[in-house]
């Protein structure tokens, strides 16, 4: 169902023409407003985020190896982005409706699979790189 903008400033495809820097600059001015409401809104981004802090700088303590360090930060940011990822699934299936479905379950479910699995990912990589 499509339904008419309310105004040409509620039309999101009008975003989407700026073209070169201007384009650039919204999108990093949309990146930081969803920093900042993960920050503010999600407790698991929070979490991660501070784990991913902790992590990235333990990272720097265990070894000298440039590509070693780039083994055990990159998994840590890709949690936080599937975190980011789960929290965008969650807030668009609330916003579409807060009543208990199971198509609704299963995506919630499915977002946090996904976090597990970069959890997962983010222990089998440091286990193997200062395991040996």
């Amino acid at each position: 169902m499509e339904t008419e903008p309310l105004n040409d400033r509620d039309d999101a495809s009008l975003l989407k023409t700026r073209p070169g820097l201007g384009r650039l600059l919204k999108a990093l001015g949309y990146s930081a407003a969803g920093f900042a409401a993960a920050w503010r809104h999600e407790a698991a981004f929070r979490q991660v985020a501070l784990c991913a802090a902790v992590l990235s700088v333990v990272a720097f303590l265990v070894t000298d190896v440039a590509l070693e360090r780039a083994m055990l930060i990159a998994p840590l940011l890709m949690s936080l982005a599937i975190e980011l990822i789960n929290s965008a699934i969650e807030a668009t299936v609330d916003r579409i409706s807060l009543r208990l479905h199971p198509l609704s379950k299963r995506a919630k479910d499915l977002g946090s699979a996904a976090q597990f699995m970069a959890l997962l990912c983010i222990a089998v990589v440091w286990s193997l790189v200062l395991g040996g």
